[in-house]
């Protein structure tokens, strides 16, 4: 869900649950995001070589889960929201054919920096979670 206005301070409390963001992972998908990262490696784009690597299938690389968690947070706080720090830690891959689901919550706020817990989700268990620290705009514009 994109806003088309940012959030302020005053419209963010600690404990509030960000609309969860839900996206399919198609083979499109984790080709293009692999390739638009610069990211190569073949896990990300052949199916047979990943599959002879050990894995199942190919899988998002971590640039793209970190992008996707940035996009969860800026759809949130809106276009003059500013990412200050983005810390994540990968878990189960996310596999062509997932469905991959971020949720975040406030866990606190200082002034107008808010950081965010989120947890990204697929069939396997938790592929992504971490905290964003987002800075919000004091005012409305």
């Amino acid at each position: 869900m994109t806003t088309l206005t940012s959030l302020t301070a005053a419209d963010v409390h600690v404990g509030d649950a960000l609309p969860d963001l839900t996206i399919p992972l198609t083979r499109t998908f984790i080709i293009s995001a692999a390739i638009a990262s610069r990211d190569y490696q073949d896990v990300h784009h052949d199916h047979e070589l990943a599959h002879e690597r050990g894995s199942a299938d190919i899988f998002i690389n971590i640039l793209t889960s970190n992008g996707i968690v940035g996009r969860f947070v800026t759809d949130w706080a809106g276009p003059a929201s500013r990412l200050r720090k983005v810390a994540i830690r990968l878990g189960a891959p996310s596999y062509a054919g997932d469905t991959l689901v971020i949720s975040g919550e406030v866990t606190a706020l200082q002034g107008n920096v808010a950081e965010i817990a989120i947890k990204g989700m697929n069939r396997l268990g938790a592929h992504v979670t971490g905290t964003v620290t987002v800075e919000l705009p004091e005012t409305a514009a």
